[in-house]
């Protein structure tokens, strides 16, 4: 493993290395592939990840055939979060919305170090209100603005956290993720076409105007980036 993976999350690069030295003894770097689940509601939570360039959804059930994603895990966090709470069950499908490189450790001497581990501790109580804002309003942007604004909201959260302006996606993925039918994720995405914010083809997005995408964003993007750059100071 080697120093830029850690420096490339920002929960490990906020660790004085004397007390991530034990940390780094236990990591392991893996490559997720997209598609990929990684827990499952009620399942065991078997390792925690640190994403480096790959980025996780977090979704919840609806009923048997629709979930709603909830929240977004990339650089800037861990998922696994329960554990830091005393509970190794998942309530959620981490699924990964991107591949890429991440740094995963075992659950059980995890959650040894992290009793033990003071910065750990103080990163990742920071990273959880950061996180439960996002959940909440993910929630009230899923209820009360239109699909266009969704999606454009979301592409800006995932060039954040992955730190690229292509995505391998498809229009049926989407409409899981948005909770939105997919003639509503292909109406969105053509009329962003359209301006010339984005790209898309054979399942891939490309943003051209980061400017423009966020002036077509709802507000909710920049109320959870704030959140997240107080959080990590």
């Amino acid at each position: 493993m080697t120093s830029p993976a850690r420096e490339s999350n920002r929960v490990l690069a906020s660790i004085p290395s004397r007390d991530y030295k034990r940390l780094h003894e236990q990591l392991e770097l893996v490559t997720l592939r997209f598609g990929q689940v990684l827990y499952e509601p009620g399942e065991e939570i078997r390792y925690v990840y640190f994403p480096i360039d790959c980025l996780i959804s977090l979704l919840t059930a609806v009923d048997k055939r629709r979930t709603l994603e909830v929240g977004m895990v990339g650089n800037e966090g861990m998922a696994g979060m329960p554990f830091i709470l005393g509970i190794g069950i998942s309530g959620v499908r981490a699924i990964v919305q991107g591949g890429g490189d991440a740094l995963r450790m075992a659950a059980a001497p995890f959650r040894i170090e992290f009793d033990r581990n003071r910065p750990l501790q103080e990163a990742l109580f920071r990273y959880t209100y950061a996180l439960m804002a996002q959940v909440s309003q993910t929630a009230a942007c899923n209820r009360f603005h239109e699909a266009e604004q969704r999606l454009s909201r979301w592409l800006l959260m995932t060039r954040d956290r992955v730190g690229a302006d292509e995505f391998l996606l498809t229009h049926e993925f989407l409409a899981h993720m948005l909770g939105l039918r997919r003639v509503g994720i292909t109406e969105a995405a053509s009329a962003l076409k359209r301006r010339k914010l984005i790209d898309y083809a054979r399942g891939k997005i490309r943003i051209l105007d980061v400017k423009g995408l966020k002036a077509s964003s709802c507000t909710c993007y920049q109320i959870v980036k704030k959140v997240f750059d107080r959080a990590q100071g």
